[in-house]
């Protein structure tokens, strides 16, 4: 099973960041990634068993055992997977670090949520 990274391509934030992670795991050989955009496909998320302001919110990642990972969990998944990212996603699994990466990830995503919404992105 591919691995399956659900999006939000209507946050310029997000998509840009989906965007340097995908270029980044191609130039790397990593083609077996399934990129899902819930703006453009919001029936997907019934796949994740979340709802779709939850997955709008936080990015959300399918593995290739079927294991869906969240937010912070989520991109280090991702940078676990792509050689010349694995020492960040080493460096947030740390126990202190990691706490913070989650708690920075949570706020940061949570405003970056509300500012999309007021200006209405969606």
């Amino acid at each position: 099973m591919p691995t399956k990274v659900y999006y939000n391509s209507a946050c310029p934030v997000c998509n840009a960041g989906i965007k340097d992670q995908r270029q980044r795991m191609e130039r790397c050989g990593i083609k077996d990634v399934d990129w899902v955009d819930v703006h453009s496909s919001p029936s997907t998320v019934s796949e994740t068993g979340n709802p779709l302001e939850q997955v709008r919110e936080r990015l959300h990642v399918k593995d290739d055992s079927g294991r869906l990972r969240i937010g912070i969990d989520a991109f280090i998944y991702l940078w676990q997977q792509t050689p010349n990212q694995r020492w960040l996603a080493n460096l947030l699994q740390l126990p202190i670090i990691g706490s913070l990466a989650r708690l920075a990830y949570n706020g940061f995503a949570r405003l970056l949520y509300r500012w999309n919404r007021a200006l209405k992105h969606w």
